[in-house]
C-alpha cells in the first residue's frame, strides 16, 4: 500500500532540537537543585517546603480557572452556532493553553519552573508568547513537505462549507476481471472485520 509520500534512501539529520533538547533538560534540572539547595541553605528546608507546596496549590488553581474558562468558551461558541451565528475569533495568544501551561510550570518542583510560570500568567507576556508560538508552527507546517505530518494538518483546516460526512466504503477494481482459477484459495472467504 502506498501513501503517496516519497520513499527516501538518504540518511535522515536529527533536528538541532532533537540532539540539544536532552542536554537542555539535564542542564534544567541541575539548575533547579541547585537554585533549591541555595535556597534551603539560605532560609532553610521548611522554606523551600513551603515555596514548593504553594507553587503546586497555585498551578492547580491556575489549570482549574483556565479549565473553567475554555469549558464555558465552549459551550458560548455551540450556543453561537445553534443560533447561526459566527463565533467570534480568537486573537493569538487569548486561548486557555499557555494559561494551563503556566499552571502546569507552578505545579512541577523547582524555582526556575515557577518563575516561568508566574511570567506567562502576565497577560502581555503571555500574549506575546502566544503570537511567537502561532508564527514559528505556522513557519513550520509552510515548510513541511507534501505527505508530511504537517501536511496533514494543513488539509485539516480546509474548510467544508456544508460540513456533511458521507460514510462508506469504497471498492477498486484494476482492470478486467479474471475468472478464478480452482485451488485451495477459490473457496468462500468470510470479511476481514466483523
Amino acid at each position: 500500500m502506498t501513501t503517496g509520500v516519497p520513499f527516501s534512501t538518504a540518511p535522515r539529520r536529527r533536528s538541532r532540537a532533537r540532539t540539544f533538547l536532552p542536554l537542555a533538560v539535564a542542564a534544567w534540572l541541575i539548575l533547579e537543585i541547585w537554585l533549591l539547595s541555595l535556597v534551603a541553605g539560605a532560609a532553610g528546608g521548611l522554606t523551600v517546603a513551603a515555596l514548593l507546596a504553594g507553587g503546586i496549590v497555585l498551578g492547580v488553581v491556575v489549570i482549574k480557572r483556565a479549565g473553567r474558562r475554555a469549558f464555558k468558551n465552549l459551550t458560548n461558541t455551540f450556543q453561537q452556532a445553534q443560533q447561526g451565528q459566527q463565533p467570534a475569533p480568537q486573537q493569538p495568544g487569548g486561548g486557555n493553553g499557555l494559561t494551563m501551561l503556566a499552571g502546569l510550570l507552578l505545579i512541577l518542583p523547582g524555582l526556575l519552573s515557577d518563575a516561568a510560570g508566574l511570567l506567562l500568567l502576565v497577560p502581555p507576556l503571555r500574549a506575546w508568547a502566544g503570537r511567537r508560538l502561532t508564527g514559528s508552527l505556522q513557519r513550520q507546517m509552510a515548510a513541511a513537505p507534501a505527505g508530511s505530518f504537517g501536511d496533514a494538518f494543513r488539509q485539516a483546516r480546509i474548510h467544508h462549507p456544508d460540513g456533511k460526512v458521507v460514510q462508506g466504503e469504497v471498492i477498486r477494481e484494476d482492470g478486467p476481471q479474471q475468472p478464478q482459477r480452482p485451488g485451495p484459495d477459490a473457496g468462500y472467504r468470510p470479511p476481514l472485520a466483523p
